[in-house]
């Protein structure tokens, strides 16, 4: 009987060592003015932070995050890049979730199961993320797999995006009135512009030991503008790009597309002083810049006032982009190699077309994709079907593999196009507008062949 007792506490132990960490936040969503262009301006903190919190995590943890909602209306935030296995009931989109209430709190929960790299969160509604809400998410490796790089002597994040003076409320409705949202007032590296009113440079965001290499962790979280990131007199060693390691390849300066992370090493090999940080929209018949200081410990001694030039055209960036490779040997969240499947041998059983367009529809300015523009159902898309009523909600396929003749007229519904489990799906982004289109699977990590 002593003996049974005891294996059973045995097992009982173990049961619970076995389980994956948990990592516990709780985090107050509230408004707050700021000024990062030099006009004071209503923006979305939280605990009070602008960018939010950095998440730091590691393959396999389990997040438990308690999100109290102190605005004056409904939230939402969303983990951009975390996979979600096998569940997306915490994605918070709003096709998933329904949204925290103000002056109410919700719970999310969810696992970063078999997933390393570098991504962000951001909220998910409306127009939010033109007022912040959003912040870093790592995802480091298991000391027990092999990483293809050493360890740095220290880990950063860098947030850059364009950014509005306008609230968010405004933008909106200038959205609903069916007319643009125009050109953004400037770009923001960490919140800041690199400037305070005076002109003189914002305090260093980042201090490297000569000598040493640092890993940049940068992520565009703007809305709308595609950004080239560079470190005056600094080469940068791309190591990984949204969740994967990469062929390492040296570079001056790299394009960084909305919603996109990619992750460098940068050593401290040149002459112990401060030294600009460049962010610049790319694309554009304008210039919009930012800059932040990385400083040498000890240093004294000013930046250079002349900022590194960025690229110029489409064809530079698409040539980069040609040399970013997946790493085949490297182990990413397990310890067999990335490339260990033979991704050539699938057999695509489907491919969709999508088309963006772009259309009044009863005076408003409306996006769709194959003549349908996205409307959220007033019930979340997965409560509807998991409590049997989504033929009252939404009907699936929509829109169908091939967009429309062109010119066609955009109808507004919720947008739901039907798969089958286990289908390898080809997706041909075909984009006749005149700004860059960025798409982002959520949930999936897809690889772009041509």
């Amino acid at each position: 009987m002593a003996l049974l007792a005891l294996l059973s506490t045995l097992l009982a132990l173990s049961a619970v060592r076995a389980e994956d960490p948990y990592l516990f936040f709780t985090w107050n969503v509230t408004y707050g003015t700021i000024a990062p262009l030099g006009v004071p301006q209503q923006a979305i903190l939280i605990n009070g932070q602008f960018p939010g919190p950095n998440i730091n995590s590691t393959t396999n943890n389990n997040i438990v995050l308690n999100v109290f909602n102190n605005l004056d209306e409904p939230f939402l935030l969303t983990w951009n890049g975390i996979q979600q296995r096998k569940n997306s009931w915490q994605d918070g989109m709003p096709g998933t979730n329904c949204p925290i209430p103000p002056g109410t709190n919700y719970t999310y929960h969810f696992q970063v199961k078999d997933q390393i790299g570098s991504f962000f969160y951001f909220p998910s509604l409306g127009m939010h993320r033109a007022a912040g809400g959003f912040g870093g998410l790592r995802i480091n490796s298991r000391l027990l797999i092999p990483v293809p790089f050493d360890d740095p002597a220290d880990d950063y994040t860098v947030l850059i995006g364009d950014w509005y003076t306008k609230s968010h409320k405004v933008l909106a409705g200038i959205l609903d009135a069916g007319r643009s949202i125009g050109n953004p007032a400037g770009v923001l590296m960490n919140g800041l512009s690199g400037k305070d009113a005076t002109g003189k440079d914002d305090p260093p965001l980042f201090t490297m030991e000569a000598g040493k290499t640092y890993r940049y962790r940068i992520c565009n979280v703007g809305l709308k503008l595609s950004l080239n990131f560079r470190i005056q007199g600094h080469l940068m060693k791309l190591v990984e790009m949204d969740g994967s390691h990469t062929v390492q390849n040296d570079y001056e300066s790299l394009d960084v597309h909305v919603g996109q992370c990619l992750s460098v090493l940068v050593t401290a090999n040149q002459e112990p002083k401060d030294y600009y940080m460049v962010a610049s929209t790319r694309f554009t018949k304008y210039m919009r810049t930012a800059t932040g200081v990385a400083r040498y410990a000890g240093s004294k001694v000013p930046p250079s006032p002349e900022l590194p030039a960025g690229p110029v055209g489409w064809a530079w960036s698409f040539n980069q982009w040609r040399s970013f490779r997946w790493n085949l040997t490297a182990s990413a969240a397990r310890p067999n190699p990335q490339g260990s499947y033979h991704y050539g041998s699938i057999n695509i059983t489907r491919t969709i077309k999508l088309a963006s367009s772009v259309g009044l529809v009863n005076g408003k300015r409306r996006f769709g994709l194959n003549g349908v523009s996205h409307v959220d159902s007033p019930t979340p898309l997965k409560l509807a079907e998991y409590y049997g009523i989504s033929g009252k909600v939404f009907k699936y396929d929509s829109i169908g593999d091939e967009p429309p003749a062109s010119g066609a007229s955009i109808t507004v519904a919720p947008n739901v196009l039907n798969a089958t489990y286990r289908d390898y799906i080809e997706i041909i982004l075909e984009n006749p507008e005149r700004s860059i289109q960025c798409y982002h699977l959520d949930g999936y990590s897809f690889f772009a062949a041509g």
